[in-house]
């Protein structure tokens, strides 16, 4: 037998692929429907700062499950199968995409339910996140794992790129076209994680109570200085500098592009973010990844800033490239850091709280947009957290010297080893 050189010469790693990009693909088909059906409907009878709170509503309904969850999903994806948490989130997405559907083809839609569904789909991807970031070393050996993360990321960004062209095509035709095929993408999804035939590596299961193991992972992550100097740095650069919140207000009121700009500049940023995934799986970041990662957040700021001011949409979509290509190079190094600097055994756990963080800063980041939006405007709102994540980046460098001092991906024995104290950057080549 050939030896694996590659994480795609292994059949169930191209099976779990393939369920990452479906999945991302109905998710981002859902996100852009609901978010131009949410504003189009508030500016009906409301002015752009009032829409754009009501934008942000969304993200206030999305985050919600996550907090409320957060204390379970992690000692859940530990102690059970991770395919069969996996596969039982997927199913609840595809049933709340089908309830949009009914409800659109009966004609019952309503704001409420709305929101009801995207709380429903937050809900199951509390635990579909981390479950797939926990299965993922399950399936590819640990050597070919940073290739698996910038494949990972392709598809992810793959999907973010033609999901929303998918869903504003369907939307063309109508609501009920849109979520019927979300759902059936969704379904696609899940018939790729059933034929993963079995975890290659096998799992660690943890023992013990629930309560105890995840008050061990949440001692471990706020000892080890590097993995919580990486995970909050993404919370905060994207809470106060993430845009996306307000495209459907720059798409309709800024630069008058309408659902199908909309489309093109959600996916802007997805091709800014697929084209440095391709080359960091050839090209992986494997030195002064600290000091990288911390650029890359300042880059993402700047970039931000950039859309706010711009009033062309070729200049937009350039800096919403730009935006996504600065944002996998911080996701990647942090992703890495996670996987590569965890015990299998609190993989779920760390996962978990790294998920509750990213989602903190995505939907709490659409908050902030929406409030800041119904004050400055939602171009005052953009750029002003732009310059707020330069600012965090520069920040963090102090807070965390540990993420700044670091060259390259520590390994999990080394650093369990020195949990619950600081983490010391691995200086080896």
């Amino acid at each position: 037998m050939n030896p694996v050189t590659h994480p795609l010469q292994m059949s169930d790693y191209r099976r779990f692929a393939s369920a990452r990009l479906l999945g991302v693909l109905g998710n981002n088909a859902l996100v852009i429907v609901l978010g131009w059906a949410v504003y189009s409907e508030a500016r009906e009878t409301m002015g752009i700062e009032a829409a754009s709170l009501r934008l942000g509503l969304i993200g206030a309904v999305q985050f919600l499950p996550f907090l409320l969850l957060s204390p379970i999903t992690g000692v859940v994806i530990d102690r059970f199968d991770r395919r069969d948490v996996v596969r039982l989130s997927l199913i609840a997405q595809i049933a709340c995409a089908g309830v949009l559907a009914a409800a659109s083809l009966s004609g019952t839609m309503t704001l409420y339910l709305l929101y009801a569904m995207a709380a429903g789909t937050a809900a199951a991807r509390a635990f579909y996140m981390p479950g797939m970031g926990a299965l993922g070393p399950l399936i590819v050996p640990r050597e070919h794992l940073p290739k698996a993360i910038a494949i990972n990321s392709i598809a992810g960004r793959t999907g973010g790129i033609l999901g929303p062209v998918i869903g504003g095509y369907a939307y063309a035709i109508s609501p009920a076209a849109a979520y019927l095929v979300t759902t059936g993408l969704l379904g696609l999804a899940l018939l790729c994680q059933l034929l993963i035939r079995a975890q290659a590596r096998g799992q660690n299961r943890a023992v013990g109570n629930a309560w105890p193991l995840l008050k061990e992972g949440m001692v471990y992550v706020r000892g080890n200085r590097l993995l919580l100097g990486a995970i909050s740095l993404d919370l905060f650069a994207v809470l106060f500098g993430g845009a996306t919140a307000l495209l459907p207000a720059f798409a309709r009121d800024v630069l008058h592009v309408g659902a199908e700009g909309l489309g093109h500049m959600r996916s802007a940023t997805a091709v800014g973010a697929l084209a440095t995934a391709a080359l960091m799986s050839w090209r992986p970041v494997r030195r002064n990844v600290g000091p990288v990662m911390l650029w890359a957040v300042a880059a993402f700021g700047l970039a931000t800033v950039g859309f706010g001011l711009s009033r062309s949409f070729a200049l937009s979509l350039v800096c919403l490239a730009a935006v996504g290509a600065a944002d996998m190079v911080s996701v990647y190094v942090r992703q890495s850091l996670i996987q590569l600097a965890t015990p299998d055994e609190k993989r779920g756990r760390v996962g978990a709280i790294s998920t509750l963080f990213v989602s903190a800063s995505n939907e709490l980041g659409e908050v902030e947009s929406g409030l800041l939006g119904a004050v400055l405007g939602p171009v005052g709102a953009v750029v002003l957290g732009g310059i707020g994540s330069i600012m965090i980046a520069g920040a963090w460098t102090r807070l965390f010297p540990q993420l700044a001092a670091v060259k390259t991906y520590p390994e999990a024995d080394a650093v369990e080893e020195k949990a619950p104290g600081p983490v010391t950057a691995n200086k080896s080549a």
